[in-house]
């Protein structure tokens, strides 16, 4: 693969997310072939470097906290994201989470593919991966809370009991300010 060909690649398509005009499906036939091509247990390997070396440091004292802090009230816990359930994991033992919602794969043969399985976790799709998991239990969107730094996540951040821009992107904070909504800090 072409180091600099994929980072050009892969901010083009971070500016599109930023920008609210992110095809979904462009993205993750580009971000899923690289999980494809390699055998599995070098995935799995590279993911654990990822995870020793950079992604750990990523997942924020304040955000670790914030969880614990609803697992104490006995609120149930879940990180709801876009990214593909093979680099979510990691972070959602990380934070204890009761339940990770992420765009998930196919698997064929023990091997993951480059293709999606069912509705990517993105805008509304989120709103329906959180409204089945409610359904297992008798839970309400609007006894729900939902932090989020990114203005793509409106739909869900509308839908909720309790929205919490969190660090917001520009977009997200006008959007904030237009509804009262407080906005929280966690870096």
């Amino acid at each position: 693969m072409d180091a600099a060909l994929y980072r050009r690649r892969n901010d083009q398509f971070y500016a599109d997310y930023k920008a609210g005009r992110l095809v979904m499906q462009d993205f993750l036939d580009f971000s899923l072939a690289p999980l494809g091509a390699l055998p599995v247990d070098e995935l799995y390997a590279l993911r654990a470097a990822f995870m020793r070396e950079e992604g750990a440091a990523k997942a924020l004292p304040k955000a670790k906290e914030l969880v614990r802090l609803h697992q104490s009230r006995g609120d149930r816990t879940a990180i709801v994201t876009a990214t593909n359930r093979f680099v979510t994991e990691p972070f959602a033992e990380i934070f204890g989470v009761d339940k990770l919602m992420a765009t998930e794969i196919v698997w064929e043969g023990g091997r993951p593919t480059a293709k999606a399985d069912g509705l990517p976790c993105f805008r509304e799709g989120k709103i329906v991966h959180v409204q089945k998991w409610l359904d297992g239990f008798g839970g309400e969107l609007s006894d729900c809370t939902f932090y989020s730094d990114s203005h793509n996540d409106l739909p869900l951040l509308k839908a909720v009991g309790r929205a919490v821009p969190t660090d917001p992107d520009a977009n997200l904070l006008a959007a904030a300010r237009d509804r009262n909504w407080s906005v929280l800090s966690l870096r």
